[in-house]
């Protein structure tokens, strides 16, 4: 493929520089753009920068927005959808596919229309209505905040008592500390079963083949204890058009295509002997699970997005096995507090036991004189990959690779993929989710 052109935006805050990274790694001509002046540093010395992205549309053959917030709103699909009018190939999404992630109730509703389960739910805008619910009807929740606090990941609650008591007391408590902040939350009934996300690639028209497979570590210490962050690991496989594909995206494919949707998609559900049962969607690229895409790509992720984006049907080739990402974190993660930052992880060193960069993804780095460096304000300065033809193989890589890493004061967790290896996987192939084209 001849080099072109690509502009990737973050309109927020700066997610998406190991991509960058990759495709300008590949030989093609990268500029990036950051919004939020706290991440202005990340991707310095990695990748090309630009402080106006309106001024280098023109210029580039492919624009890629990396998330579905602009400055704190809602508003990369009204920008993509803009941009497509003009002509212009954009990987990102359209006012109501960001929608799916900003209102979950939405995206519940959408689900319904299109012969999709759900999960028993139900949106308040008022703390006291919803406290009267769970008393009403005393069953395990789960709190799932609305709007732009979603994004404070520990605010998300998963119920333990059987009556819903506790579900009622973080109420109260979120009451008193986020009324003023939190628009609504969506209280969904407990499921139990297998977490699992199917992700996949669409074209504007269709999904590509390829059909991701992946689980999520959300909480912040092993064993799935402690605050929910973002993420601090996933493990993952690819398939084909397997029976959790068919009953979740392929019956929301058409709407997809109505939407001229073009970019990744993820729906996290949970699924059990008697179905699957979708409880978010991700209208844009996961991370860390877009970096351990890329390292499971065995075609160019450059041609491949840029296919993506103008339509074409691209040929994706993937590693057939299994694959570890590996949050490498650094304090106060996954908490704000500037002293602690300033103190222990502010600008600290990133230093490696070998040459080899094998594994190693950007997350909030930089590059200063050859030396890599923590940028940024969060104190997650790597994602660590590796794959394998088993899931025990992949683990033993990636956590090789970690052990390469040396910054003071570095933390994750040391147990992603083993809740496949005790049973996730066992019991997805006999409740017949897999099917034939996954082993």
């Amino acid at each position: 493929m001849d080099s072109k052109q690509f502009l990737f935006v973050s309109a927020d805050a700066a997610l998406i520089a190991d991509l960058a990274w990759q495709v300008h790694r590949e030989g093609h001509d990268v500029k990036y753009y950051i919004e939020a002046e706290s991440d202005e540093e990340i991707g310095d010395g990695f990748v090309p920068k630009t402080d106006d992205w309106r001024a280098e549309v023109e210029w580039a053959d492919v624009v890629v927005f990396d998330d579905i917030w602009v400055g704190g709103e809602v508003g990369t699909g009204a920008l993509a959808r803009e941009l497509r009018e003009r002509g212009k190939a954009v990987v990102g999404g359209t006012p109501n596919t960001d929608r799916l992630e900003e209102d979950r109730g939405y995206a519940m509703e959408i689900l319904e229309e299109h012969g999709v389960n759900t999960v028993e739910h139900h949106v308040f805008e008022d703390f006291d209505a919803g406290i009267q619910h769970v008393q009403e009807n005393r069953a395990p929740y789960v709190i799932k905040p609305l709007g732009e606090v979603q994004n404070v990941k520990r605010l998300l609650y998963v119920g333990s008592e059987d009556d819903g008591s506790d579900v009622v007391d973080v109420l109260r408590a979120y009451k008193k500390a986020w009324g003023h902040r939190m628009k609504g939350f969506q209280l969904q009934r407990k499921v139990e079963g297998v977490e699992i996300a199917i992700c996949g690639f669409f074209n504007g028209e269709e999904f590509v083949d390829q059909v991701n497979f992946n689980f999520e570590h959300k909480k912040l210490f092993p064993g799935n204890i402690g605050p929910s962050t973002g993420e601090m690991g996933t493990s993952m496989f690819w398939g084909g058009r397997n029976r959790l594909f068919e009953e979740t995206f392929g019956k929301l494919e058409d709407w997809l295509a109505a939407e001229g949707y073009v970019g990744s998609i993820d729906i996290n559900c949970i699924v059990n002997e008697t179905g699957i049962y979708p409880l978010e969607f991700t209208p844009r690229f996961g991370y860390p699970t877009i970096a351990l895409q890329e390292e499971s790509f065995e075609s160019p992720t450059g041609q491949f997005f840029y296919d993506l984006a103008h339509g074409n049907d691209p040929e994706l080739e993937v590693h057939e096995g299994y694959q570890i990402a590996v949050r490498v974190v650094l304090p106060p993660f996954p908490f704000d507090d500037e002293k602690t930052y300033d103190e222990n992880s502010r600008n600290a060193a990133v230093v490696f036991q070998s040459e080899s960069r094998d594994g190693i993804h950007l997350e909030d780095t930089k590059r200063v004189d050859g030396q890599w460096r923590v940028a940024g304000e969060s104190g997650m300065p790597l994602v660590v990959t590796g794959k394998g033809d088993t899931m025990q193989n992949a683990r033993r890589r990636a956590y090789e690779r970690v052990d390469d890493v040396v910054v003071p004061n570095l933390y994750y967790r040391d147990d992603i993929g083993e809740r496949w290896i005790e049973g996730d996987g066992d019991r997805l192939q006999a409740w017949g989710y897999l099917g034939p084209e996954k082993r």
